[in-house]
């Protein structure tokens, strides 16, 4: 039986979603508002010059609530690779430093990063998990390190990493702190001037519940006025609501992080879902959904401690996913029991990765344990 929530989603009553770490279900409220912007384009004299503005506007200060940032501090990007690729072109690596990854990163948060060491002569230092993430990020964080480029958890397990700590220590060593909240932002708190990164970025479309194809970025204000962006939008330069005047070129910048946003942040289809995505965010409170979700969480460790499965510790992950070690690995029978039971779940490594939501209830978590029990 499915809870209230579960009814602003569109999920049958068959279907077991524990895969929201990879690709959220839309709200039927973020569909309501991309369909009528699609019909809106339709008649596109009915799109007004504010509307390239006024829309991402009020999307750029809901992204903001989200993580206690300032609205001028946020940007509008495509992916969390365009926004690694904004930190890469601004930060400091000389040759002989250091730029400190976690092992087994996602890759879009390492990519751009190799090939900034390779440019500049620097290194990749990447921290294995010896005791928890964060005193291994911090034993590793020397003042060789030039930029830290973190989550703030792994992305297999949810196994948490104290972003409060790792900034004051990159400050101390004078390193630069990078990071890809796209496991938290939504679902885990982040207080931005608690943490103080010089720049975090997100995708939308996973706990923020927004569409694919559209994220933030969070710029720390020294990055305002002089950063450097990757792309030169006529969207992004001052005055460019002035459309006659567009004609005539400039150097200068809109205010704030808006120097990095991508072209076409207008979005016609995509902004307004995202905006109805995060106004329903917000109404519930992050705080509250992690709280949910913990609750969630807790029963599923619960479950796979009778069955002696292996997982971090619920003091070193995040309350909303959680990545179970199976005996043997995860077997193809077992991903077809799953699937014939309309279970859904992250698949990485030898574990599975379970990340319910707000819609989730006991009789789904029950689902699944019933065939991880007959199967392990």
């Amino acid at each position: 039986m499915k809870n209230k929530i579960a009814e602003l989603f569109d999920i049958p009553h068959d279907v077991v979603y524990l895969n929201c770490a990879s690709l959220s279900p839309q709200l039927k409220s973020v569909t309501v508002a991309g369909s009528l912007a699609v019909h809106q384009k339709v008649h596109p004299w009915q799109i007004q010059t504010d509307d390239w503005f006024a829309n991402p506007e009020g999307l750029r200060g809901l992204a903001a609530q989200v993580i206690n940032a300032d609205t001028d501090g946020m940007a509008i990007i495509p992916s969390v690779s365009y926004g690694i690729s904004i930190a890469a072109a601004n930060v400091r690596v000389a040759k002989g430093q250091q730029i400190l990854v976690m092992d087994k990163e996602y890759p879009s948060n390492y990519y751009s990063w190799n090939e900034l060491a390779k440019t500049n002569g620097a290194e990749i230092l990447t921290v294995k998990k010896e005791s928890t993430w964060t005193e291994s990020i911090l034993n590793a964080l020397t003042d060789r390190v030039a930029v830290v480029a973190v989550s703030n958890c792994h992305w297999t397990n949810g196994a948490l990493v104290d972003l409060v700590k790792i900034g004051e220590k990159a400050r101390l060593v004078g390193a630069a702190l990078v990071v890809d909240a796209s496991q938290a932002m939504g679902a885990y708190p982040i207080d931005i001037q608690a943490v103080q990164p010089d720049f975090l970025v997100s995708v939308g479309y996973k706990w923020l519940l927004g569409p694919y194809g559209l994220g933030y970025l969070y710029a720390a204000p020294k990055y305002r006025e002089t950063g450097r962006p990757i792309e030169h939008s006529w969207l992004t330069k001052n005055n460019s609501e002035d459309f006659a005047g567009l004609v005539n070129y400039r150097d200068d910048f809109r205010p704030g992080a808006r120097r990095f946003d991508m072209g076409e942040f207008s979005g016609f289809i995509n902004v307004p879902m995202a905006i109805a995505a995060l106004t329903q965010v917000l109404d519930w409170g992050v705080g509250n959904i992690q709280s949910r979700l913990s609750m969630i969480i807790a029963e599923i460790d619960r479950r796979a401690v009778e069955l002696d499965f292996g997982f971090p510790d619920a003091d070193e992950r995040v309350g909303h996913m959680i990545g179970i070690d199976l005996p043997g690995g995860v077997s193809d029978k077992l991903k077809a029991a799953l699937k014939n039971e309309n279970i859904f779940v992250g698949y990485r490594g030898e574990s599975i990765r379970i990340s319910p939501y707000l819609y989730t209830t006991t009789q789904d978590i029950e689902r699944l344990f019933n065939i991880l029990k007959n199967l392990r």
